[in-house]
């Protein structure tokens, strides 16, 4: 990939699609295509045909997706399906028939059996059921890998599918309907500080940057601003979460999950993929990406009070979902193939923070 390659990033607005631009520009690429969905709505088959038609980029980086936290994957599971198996289908299919000379594809870490064995290997997948939760959303992302992995078994592309655990950075969801675990506790935490302080205009702001659905919070009262902090289980000097605060995750700061793709995209082939037998049937060319690290959710939140200073209780709700009881990515495979990140957990939370306040502040 040459600093002139017209590269086209895929979801340049989201968590990880916005990482990938900043490292390919900090790395001195000149040449990066990017569209807004006004733009370009990737589900609009003709429309994704037309632009790499006229376009004709020579690298993809499919970051983009229909995504969110437990909520939204129990409730829109139908949408969560259809719309990434639309984008996944169109980038993908487009990019076969343009000649596009590689992609990346990125996936999830939910593609693995609800029990799988921990640290998970690539070789789990499809070995026993998912997490019913995110069941539609996990079958969207298998089919995203097994489609690059077939075009490249039968047409000879290199389509390279990456599945990354759980990310955070700048430009996360932090809608507290829909985003995913730390971003959901990182807000909530920075409300229920501001709620501590009885700082209600500051609270109003934030919901003012960042709306709720079908709540105004420039006219609402103190007393309704309150009340809607409590239906998400924000309360004066308590805080209360989803489950039960056991279940174990693995967290990856975005710039590395980044840099870990462009590493993927320079320096490893399909062919670097396939299993050493050449008798054995190609399958599992994915490639995990993550830390190999994991904390508790309740560890988890306790790191966020400690940076945001929040005074309160953590309390977790029981009778809420907790999810996968256990997602530890196996990385051995991208370790041996010359990778590996870099920012902690306890480093990237300062960070993250720091971000979020420049945005409501």
């Amino acid at each position: 990939m040459e600093k002139s390659s017209k590269i086209f990033v895929a979801g340049h607005r989201g968590l990880v699609g916005s990482a990938i631009v900043r490292v390919l520009q900090n790395d001195g690429y000149t040449n990066i295509i990017t569209r807004t969905h006004n733009e370009l709505d990737l589900m609009d088959q003709q429309g994704v045909r037309n632009f790499f038609k006229h376009e004709q980029p020579e690298y993809v980086f499919l970051a983009a997706a229909f995504v969110g936290g437990i909520l939204a994957n129990s409730t829109e599971r139908a949408d969560f399906i259809y719309r990434n198996l639309a984008i996944q289908q169109n980038v993908i299919g487009e990019s076969a028939i343009h000649g596009v000379k590689k992609l990346l594809f990125l996936g999830s870490s939910c593609i693995y059996p609800r029990l799988a064995p921990q640290p998970i290997p690539e070789s789990a997948l499809l070995t026993s059921p998912l997490e019913y939760t995110n069941e539609p959303y996990a079958l969207a992302k298998i089919a995203g890998l097994k489609l690059c992995e077939s075009f490249n078994i039968q047409y000879g592309t290199e389509f390279v599918a990456v599945m990354p655990t759980n990310l955070y950075g700048p430009n996360d969801n932090f809608d507290l309907e829909r985003s995913h675990l730390l971003p959901a506790i990182l807000r909530k935490m920075h409300l229920a500080k501001l709620l501590e302080d009885d700082n209600i205009e500051a609270i109003r702001n934030d919901l003012q940057v960042r709306p709720l659905t079908s709540f105004d919070a420039k006219n609402s009262s103190n007393s309704q601003i309150r009340s809607k902090l409590l239906s998400y289980g924000i309360a004066p000097n308590k805080l209360t979460l989803w489950g039960t605060g056991t279940p174990l995750r693995e967290l990856m700061w975005s710039d590395d999950m980044a840099q870990a793709c462009l590493h993927v995209m320079k320096h490893i082939n399909f062919e670097d993929l396939k299993p050493s037998n050449p008798n054995a049937p190609i399958t599992n060319c994915h490639i995990n990406v993550g830390t190999g690290c994991e904390h508790s959710i309740a560890q988890i939140a306790n790191l966020v009070k400690k940076e945001v200073g929040f005074m309160g209780k953590i309390a977790f709700d029981n009778n809420k979902p907790d999810g996968t009881p256990r997602k530890l990515l196996n990385v051995t495979k991208l370790t041996n193939l010359g990778w590996q990140y870099k920012t902690t957990l306890e480093q990237g939370i300062p960070l993250y923070y720091k971000w979020y306040l420049g945005t409501v502040n």
